[in-house]
């Protein structure tokens, strides 16, 4: 094995962005400089104790002001913190859990020793007794709701949601039939609306949960081949955003905390066919991620017990801002990434349909 090569490819923008968090942009770090030059020159007055304290000030009201914002929109205070989050009383409902990252993520909380519940159209393959699994096309209001009435009776009411379920179709706008359509949007996003009617109600009535809703960076952007599945995905974003103040000013429930996941490529068998350029350049600035570092994130944000987006990697978290940047800078990184090519040989894996690409009932 070319160990080289293995730290080449974890060696990227966000790895150096982490770095640098916990060390030039944390406060500890820096509060320590000030106080190291002032005890070799012996004076305040000095230029650079000076200078180091002003930056040492400014990182500090950074994460200050960041801090706030995240206690303001959790209703926290500053001296009374939500307990941790108790994994023994949790049942953690997860609709597409047979593959991906839902299956990684399930048998990731079955190992906490977590109830979990998986929602697919095929069952899951694991060896964890904790987890149950319930046959159910989610994209079909009528078989969550029969499903869900049995989930509460055999398991219990879920406390935490993971919307997971998501199917890309990979054709240009034109060559989309209205088939292909209806599917998108039933499983990427109707299936949201169908489990938060489903399991919503029991939440409410406990004053506490936790619903992830796992949408794409693409929900923010453009690309060639997937206007279905990009606008499947922002209709998820609104979704999410409506909820969390429903929950907040109607339905007087802020302890229902509301994550939402942002992840840009990642390496999962629905767009394993992607071609993505291959230069050193490319992987160091646009990294694909790892399944394991999604649910990293997913299972910190329920540890936390706080509501948050989530962007994954560097990259997603400039997204929101494509639509402020002049067009030939936008049309200038579509290039760079090649965006516009990348799903010319995508094949579809996962969802299919009966009758469709040969397949029989």
């Amino acid at each position: 094995m070319d160990h080289s090569t293995l730290v080449l490819d974890t060696f990227n923008v966000d790895l150096i962005v982490k770095v640098l968090t916990n060390t030039a942009f944390s406060p500890f770090f820096t509060g320590m400089i000030p106080v190291f030059y002032y005890f070799h020159v012996g004076t305040v007055k000095n230029d650079t104790v000076f200078g180091s304290f002003c930056y040492f000030l400014l990182v500090s009201l950074f994460w200050s002001i960041k801090w706030c914002s995240l206690l303001y929109r959790n209703h926290e205070n500053f001296f009374f913190r939500t307990p941790p989050l108790d994994w023994s009383e949790q049942v953690v409902v997860i609709t597409g859990g047979a593959s991906g990252v839902g299956e990684l993520l399930a048998n990731t909380l079955a190992v906490r020793n977590v109830t979990v519940v998986v929602l697919d159209v095929k069952p899951i393959v694991t060896e964890n007794y904790n987890i149950s699994y319930y046959e159910c096309d989610v994209s079909d209001w009528e078989q969550v709701q029969k499903v869900a009435e049995v989930i509460i009776e055999e398991v219990g009411q879920p406390t935490i949601l993971v919307n997971n379920a998501g199917v890309v179709q990979g054709k240009l706008l034109l060559d989309l039939d209205p088939k292909d359509v209806r599917q998108t949007f039933n499983v990427n996003t109707l299936a949201s609306f169908w489990t938060l009617k489903a399991f919503l109600p029991g939440m409410i009535n406990g004053k506490k949960g936790h619903i992830v809703t796992v949408s794409s960076v693409l929900g923010m952007l453009g690309v060639p081949q997937l206007s279905d599945y990009c606008a499947s995905k922002a209709a998820l974003i609104s979704l999410h955003e409506t909820l969390r103040y429903e929950l907040d000013a109607r339905y007087k429930c802020p302890d229902i905390r509301t994550t939402l996941v942002l992840p840009g490529h990642t390496q999962t068998t629905m767009f394993s066919t992607v071609v993505h350029p291959t230069s050193r350049l490319y992987q160091f600035f646009f990294p694909s991620l790892q399944p394991l570092e999604v649910v990293k994130k997913i299972i910190a944000s329920l540890d936390d017990r706080h509501s948050k987006t989530i962007y994954l990697p560097l990259y997603a978290t400039l997204s929101p801002l494509s639509p402020l940047v002049p067009s030939f800078a936008r049309d200038l990184m579509q290039w760079v990434v090649g965006a516009d090519y990348s799903m010319r040989e995508f094949k579809k894996d996962g969802g299919e349909r009966v009758g469709e690409q040969g397949v029989k009932a």
